[in-house]
């Protein structure tokens, strides 16, 4: 089947992402607890694809059951044997700060659990930042990638939180090639509202990045969705501003807020996305059942070239 032309610039923009992560070595990344057999075969399928070099930790027994299970081979592969998801959410963390690995890959515990071990008070992976999480988007009717964030970590995050979590995702993109992301605060609409706290936090972190509060973009809100990706949608509201119709970050008002975008974005647009955590010492990949082939190895990917730290100018999937 002949693809179209939107079909092939995307295949090609995902491709070369891919080969970009792929030139580099292998990254040691401690998958933590992969006790299920999408788990394993999520760090099998990063291995094949010289991605990342996995170090399998959890309950050695649980983890050769899965892999029995999944029909996959852990030939070569090192385990670190635990007794328990707690334990190897810890002992992850631990190689990490010792340098055997440069990430960490979420297997089959739960998000806080991996997370908590992560930022616990002398773990040594918590720095002054608080945590985000990104979903890095490739939607079919946007022409360039677009960062959902914080869709996965922090619930209800006050103007402090915002900061960290705008910071977080443009320092990614930094690492990525991009000089000067482009940033849109997300509310309902598009002016300041005494009685719409988003609208004040976006007012805020504008002047936050004109302050040197926040470094490195260009930072706007509060824009309503179809202003931050639309530009006709801006011009029919009379809107001036730098961010507005061409948006790369949307910076969403909450967690519930940003899941129902980034999820919207891809079951009913189609969009492919990666997922990171953002904030610690190195990144964190969040994997899910329901998430593609496509989807786990950008993620991989994506966690390569945020630990490298390397600007790379390649447009992601």
């Amino acid at each position: 089947m002949e693809l179209s032309p939107n079909q092939s610039e995307r295949a090609s923009r995902y491709q070369r992402f891919m080969a970009q992560a792929k030139a580099l070595p292998p990254l040691a990344t401690a998958v933590v607890h992969p006790c299920s057999p999408e788990a394993v075969e999520g760090a099998i399928e990063a291995r094949d694809e010289g991605l990342l070099a996995p170090v399998l930790v959890g309950p050695e027994a649980k983890i050769r059951a899965a892999a029995e299970e999944a029909k996959v081979s852990l030939e070569g592969l090192r385990i670190v044997s635990t007794e328990h998801s707690h334990a190897a959410a810890e002992k992850a963390v631990e190689l990490a700060v010792n340098g055997e690995v440069h990430a960490l890959m979420k297997g089959s515990l739960h998000t806080g659990e991996l997370l908590g071990a992560v930022v616990a008070d002398g773990s040594g992976l918590k720095t002054e930042r608080r945590i985000s999480h990104v979903y890095v988007l490739d939607v079919p009717s946007y022409p360039k990638p677009l960062v959902v964030t914080d869709a996965a970590v922090n619930i209800a995050p006050n103007l402090d939180d915002k900061r960290d979590i705008c910071q977080n995702a443009v320092d990614m993109l930094h690492r990525l090639g991009l000089t000067e992301p482009l940033v849109a605060v997300l509310a309902a609409v598009e002016t300041v509202e005494s009685s719409m706290p988003a609208t004040l936090d976006a007012a805020a972190l504008t002047v936050m990045a004109t302050r040197g509060q926040i470094t490195g973009a260009k930072v706007d809100g509060p824009l309503a969705f179809d202003n931050a990706i639309s530009l006709s949608a801006a011009r029919i509201k009379h809107i001036v501003s730098p961010v507005a119709g061409q948006a790369d970050i949307l910076l969403v008002p909450d967690l519930e807020a940003g899941n129902m975008l980034a999820k919207q974005l891809i079951y009913l647009a189609g969009a492919e996305a990666a997922g990171l955590v953002l904030g610690a010492r190195v990144p964190i990949i969040l994997t899910s059942r329901s998430d593609s082939v496509k989807a786990r190895l950008a993620s991989a990917a994506l966690a390569k070239l945020q630990a490298v730290g390397r600007s790379t100018g390649v447009a992601l999937p």
